[in-house]
């Protein structure tokens, strides 16, 4: 049982990290010789003269510890407004207007759907006599939930996404297995909402049951007998606006099947906290119960164990640790003792093994000591222990017996990331995906007793990976730290500084950043360009230290990073500031606001995407109290004026001028609410001097990146590589721009 919390995380993290969504959404084909990028002399970017809308400036002061901070456009905050509606489509209407007249944008949208068009499996789990699986034949919006039989062949759609709204916009977000094999409870999102709902299906008569629970966030469903503990908050008030509202007071509750929400049991709320999740999971034996404890306030975990099996009067909840300063998880148990990964006194991670009876540090027993490199997961299965590690942002997998003992190491084709390895202990095999740059996710069967891996599905995509290089360099930052850096491109690229180059990064919440296939990218790189992924501090690459140097107050070091990555391009000519775009998402959509405000020189195009821009009010809205630790906040003077010096709606000055720039997000996004990129955008608009373009690309229907269907993806990534080719004065299809 691995319990979580939430962070903040890109659409692109998700898709290449993250084995509770189906890995490999996307797909590329390549052609034995780039085809030619024709240049212009002169930009095509002042051709189209832009008029933005002029919204109402109000006179709207905050007084921050004696600081009086302007906030024009805090009426943007209120998303349902007619006023803020109407603003909305007057941007769409611009920036569509811009987007329509670049005249290769048809080719691009083509190209995409044509390399998009292939089978992409999930990481199979069995269950029972059978395995359960994701699979998108191509251009479904939505990825479908299939049986098989073990040692079958033949597929059975089980539940169909696609039919779950008309426009594709709801997704299957979870899926939770009873540990008889009876019950699949399953978490649909709607619009790319946090807001879940949770739902039940007997996979005997395969037929839903009437059960719905509503108003669920950060929550799995951790089975128990015949009923679930999950997580949920409670009803927004009257007149409350649920995708901006500030969400307090998370609960643990069990529900029984069969029965009405409203008579499920609470089980565990703390009314003297309103911050901070509670997140529920059991063993697979079903002994124990274990409710993940976060406050808002520190970066880690506190865990409450009960013994399910225990007489009543003695079914109570033992605190494993007393501070939440540290990160820990359950990941099984052996013989009544819990299998717990933790950093506490190992910023690298470690498995230990707890009595519940005897929870003290001293009664503490090593499985797996830390290593030089940082143990990311372990999975108990089979009677053994999986151990996933990252060495320099790459995969490691070993195996060890349950004592911790030295078996093997799982072999994989090539330098990239391996996830999944997920089980039940008396499963003998388990599946696992393999996925890098180059290299299209392919789905593997391992073994456990053999050691052996063989190919489960591999997906058909003309792909050839030796037409690519895939490198890592260690360049110095602004303070000499040695940052990691993968950049992959065709082979017998000519280093003369002109090549397009599309540098992606995040840098935040002990995300790591690891090698990973998307159809996206080999569009951009087939077509000559250079993919740049540096391992900024922030990270989790390295452990907890790597983290902590990215955090407040040292978030400066992440934006450095950034900017140092960018230079070491031009200096090793790979690109120049003309021809290299900015990109980053969520928490990585505040390092390109960061970085495009500090040195508006470093890029010529920038897409901040769903950023957290507005550093002194993120924590008013939804779940942005979760990312204090990370941040800091304005409510205390010391992180104030820290976050004041880099937030980017505060940083934008008149007369300067940026890069071109197009912002995107959507009108359902409740992780990072869109006012973030509506006030920057029309802050932007306002004081850019130059002649750039200063877009904001608005999604209807579409939330924070999770579950976005197939057909806005694809129409979102033709647009983002429109606006980097017209405005670096490139054409992807050798014709010369008029």
């Amino acid at each position: 049982m691995k319990t979580s919390t939430l962070c903040l995380l890109t659409l692109s993290a998700l898709t290449a990290c993250s084995p509770s969504r189906p890995l490999g959404q996307a797909g590329a084909s390549s052609t034995s010789s780039a085809p030619a990028v024709s240049t212009t002399t002169s930009s095509p970017i002042s051709r189209h003269k832009l008029v933005y809308p002029t919204p109402r400036k109000s006179n709207q002061t905050d007084d921050y510890h004696g600081t009086s901070v302007t906030d024009a456009y805090r009426w943007l905050e209120d998303a349902d407004s007619p006023e803020t509606k109407a603003w909305v489509t007057a941007e769409n209407k611009v920036t569509f207007g811009y987007l329509d007249k670049i005249p290769f944008r048809d080719k691009i949208r083509e190209r995409l759907t044509q390399i998009w068009n292939y089978e992409r499996y999930g990481i199979p789990q069995q269950e029972g006599e059978y395995l359960y699986f994701q699979k998108n034949d191509g251009l479904q919006n939505q990825a479908v939930l299939y049986v098989q039989k073990v040692g079958e062949e033949k597929e059975e759609m089980l539940l169909d996404p696609n039919k779950f709204s008309t426009d594709g916009t709801t997704a299957l977000a979870g899926t939770y297995f009873s540990n008889d094999h009876r019950y699949l409870a399953y978490a649909t999102s709607g619009g790319g909402s946090d807001w879940q709902q949770l739902k039940v299906m007997d996979l005997k008569t395969r037929q839903p049951l009437k059960d719905e629970l509503n108003w669920v966030k950060v929550s799995g469903a951790a089975w128990d007998k015949n009923g679930f503990y999950y997580s949920r908050y409670d009803a927004p008030k009257a007149g409350e606006n649920k995708l901006s509202g500030k969400n307090e007071f998370h609960k643990v509750y069990y529900h029984q099947l069969g029965t009405e929400q409203s008579a499920d049991k609470l089980v565990y709320e703390d009314k003297t906290m309103p911050l901070g999740f509670r997140y529920a999971g059991t063993t697979d034996d079903e002994r124990f119960l274990i409710i993940s404890l976060t406050d808002g306030k520190a970066d880690g975990n506190r865990l409450l164990v009960r013994d399910l099996k225990a007489p009543k009067p003695a079914a109570k909840f033992t605190a494993v640790g007393s501070t939440y300063e540290f990160n820990s998880s359950v990941i099984g148990n052996l013989d009544g003792k819990l299998l717990v990964h933790t950093n506490y006194k190992a910023p690298r991670f470690r498995l230990v093994l707890i009595d519940p009876k005897k929870p003290q540090e001293a009664n503490w027993k090593d499985v797996l000591p830390q290593t030089t490199d940082k143990l990311e997961e372990v999975s108990q299965v089979g009677g053994h222990l999986i151990a996933s590690y990252l060495h320099d942002a790459s995969s490691l997998v070993k195996v060890y017996s349950e004592k911790g003992e030295f078996l093997s190491d799982v072999a994989l084709p090539a330098l990239g990331t391996a996830s999944g390895f997920h089980g039940r202990r008396a499963d003998k095999e388990v599946y696992y995906a393999f996925t890098s740059f180059a290299y299209p996710t392919t789905i593997y069967r391992y073994n456990v007793a053999s050691g052996q891996s063989t190919v489960f599905r591999k997906p058909k995509v003309d792909v050839n990976p030796d037409d690519y290089v895939v490198q890592q360099v260690f360049y110095a930052s602004k303070d000499h730290t040695k940052i990691p850096m993968f950049i992959v491109h065709r082979k017998g690229l000519k280093l003369d500084g002109q090549n397009p180059t599309y540098l992606y990064a995040y840098g935040g919440f002990n995300v790591s950043l690891t090698p990973g296939f998307s159809v996206t990218r080999m569009l951009w790189l087939e077509n000559g360009g250079v993919l740049a992924i540096p391992n900024l501090r922030g990270g989790g690459e390295y452990g907890e230290a790597w983290h902590q140097a990215g955090m407040t107050p040292h978030k400066q070091n992440v934006f450095d990073d950034f900017i140092a990555a960018a230079e070491y391009l031009s200096i090793q000519s790979y690109t120049n500031p003309g021809k290299l775009a900015i990109a980053g998402g969520s928490n990585g959509g505040l390092l390109v606001g960061a970085t495009m405000t500090q040195r508006p020189d470093v890029a010529h195009v920038a897409f901040p995407a769903v950023g957290v821009m507005d550093m002194l009010r993120y924590q008013k809205f939804t779940i942005g109290w979760n990312w204090v630790p990370e941040y800091g906040s304005s409510d205390n003077y010391a992180q104030f004026q820290n976050l004041y010096k880099f937030s980017p709606l505060h940083n934008l000055k008149t007369g300067v001028n940026y890069p071109a720039t197009l912002i995107t997000t959507a009108d359902h996004d409740d992780r990072v609410v869109p006012a973030h990129s509506f006030k920057f955008a029309a802050t932007l608009q306002e004081v850019n001097s130059g002649p750039n373009p200063q877009l904001i690309r608005i999604d209807v229907n579409a939330g924070h990146g999770a579950g976005k269907s197939t057909r806005l993806l694809i129409d979102e990534w033709t647009d983002i590589w429109s606006f980097a080719y017209y405005n670096m004065g490139l054409n992807p299809y050798g014709r010369v721009l008029k």
